[in-house]
């Protein structure tokens, strides 16, 4: 039907597309204006602070027949342009969606497919961009996490540096203990381990890029005596470790696995061992993804097989992998005023970007970034950390102390 209306004669397009702006006003103002193809344009307000630039005809899909799957996706490929600040354009882009969009919008479920050749596929697909276009909106540190803003002025290199030690402070991290970071990223984390807390550190990444800039940055660092970083999966790791911490990985491991995985961690602690687990979660109880077609635009286009577990499927699949949550915080509001930050850094770059990634990639990144700031805030997901420890009968035979005073030892 759809292309039928598309294929109309210009004028009676235009007077089907007048009809369609008319109802949409009936439900919501928006500050949007659309610029046709013939140079008219129509407002769905008198100050629209967006615009978007249909090119042909057949850009009027997802504007009839709008989500965030499908604007996304018109952007990317090149069918509509934007004008307008980008955190105002997703943010009309899912009024457009929730009020326009039908009922194949609503959050679903869909089990995505895992293998150890499939997930180094899609680390390699994520993360090896290049080192340089990371490097031009992540702080000095390439941290590619949640920072922690103790307060809303910090700095992302402040809330960076301060997220690190809030891990490494949960888990009562001690000079000499054997550390490892699964998912390691550019070495930050085993990086500050090493110098500030005196650890010996092993970090574990499927990434090339990260594997080679990491290892460069221990050897900088002159650490190569206390830290190693290899191009390991976690399924592959022998021997013990005091401290486990794994920071934005198990978005990876696919809600099927994250028993084995939990189990991985369990079998690969001391007796006395603690663990940290630092991932993005979903808020919807049943698991499913984000509305309004956003989560298809990230598993088509950013994050392919990734899943996002309920805090609820976490600590369940944790507990019956033998592991006992001790500590559960939720830093949903860090991680949207983190996005934000790089976001803000993003735009600042855009020229450089472009350069270093191509325009399609650029306008997959763009979105991306504006388009999770805007759904940590509104409560799409959330951001858990999890301590956890194999269960012990007593004080004195548990790892940890009693209170949770020494996780802000140093203010």
């Amino acid at each position: 039907m759809l292309q039928l209306v598309t294929a109309l004669p210009g004028r009676v397009l235009e007077k089907h597309l007048d009809r369609y702006i008319r109802r949409l006003r009936e439900k919501i103002s928006l500050p949007l204006a659309l610029r046709l193809w013939n140079g008219n344009e129509l407002r769905l307000s008198a100050t629209p602070k967006v615009r978007l630039l249909l090119k042909t005809p057949a850009s009027l899909g997802p504007i009839i027949h709008p989500g965030l799957d499908r604007l996304g996706e018109a952007y990317v490929e090149g069918k509509i342009d934007v004008e307008g600040p980008i955190s105002e354009v997703i943010r009309i882009a899912n009024l457009l969606s929730e009020f326009g969009g039908g009922n194949d919008l609503r959050p679903t479920r869909r089990r995505k497919r895992h293998s150890r050749q499939i997930d180094a596929d899609s680390i390699g697909y994520h993360y090896d961009v290049s080192n340089d276009f990371y490097r031009a909106w992540l702080d000095r540190g390439m941290v590619y996490s949640c920072g922690y803003f103790k307060n809303a002025s910090d700095s992302l290199e402040i809330a960076q540096q301060q997220k690190i030690d809030h891990v490494l402070n949960k888990i009562d991290l001690k000079p000499g203990e054997r550390l490892l970071d699964i998912g390691c990223g550019w070495g930050g984390l085993v990086i500050r381990a090493a110098q500030k807390y005196g650890a010996r550190c092993v970090g574990i990444t499927l990434s090339q890029n990260q594997h080679a800039l990491a290892t460069q940055r221990v050897k900088e660092a002159d650490l190569e005596d206390r830290v190693e970083i290899r191009i390991q999966d976690y399924r592959d790791i022998r021997g013990s470790f005091d401290k486990i911490t794994s920071v934005g990985m198990f978005e990876h491991v696919g809600l099927e696995n994250l028993r084995s995985y939990f189990a991985s961690v369990r079998d690969l602690l001391t007796e006395r061992g603690v663990a940290l687990n630092h991932g993005i979660t979903s808020t919807d109880p049943d698991s499913c993804e984000t509305p309004y077609g956003g989560g298809r635009f990230i598993h088509r286009y950013v994050f392919p097989h990734g899943e996002l577990p309920h805090i609820s499927l976490t600590l369940k699949e944790m507990s019956a992998a033998g592991l006992e949550a001790t500590d559960v915080e939720n830093l949903r509001l860090h991680y949207a005023h983190t996005l934000e930050h790089w976001s803000e850094r993003f735009e600042a770059n855009a020229e450089r970007l472009r350069e270093l990634t191509g325009e399609k990639n650029f306008r997959i990144w763009r979105i991306y970034l504006a388009g999770c700031a805007y759904g940590f805030r509104q409560n799409w997901m959330a951001l858990h950390q999890i301590v956890a420890c194999k269960p012990q009968s007593s004080f004195a035979a548990h790892p940890l102390p009693p209170s949770r005073d020494y996780m802000y030892r140093g203010g």
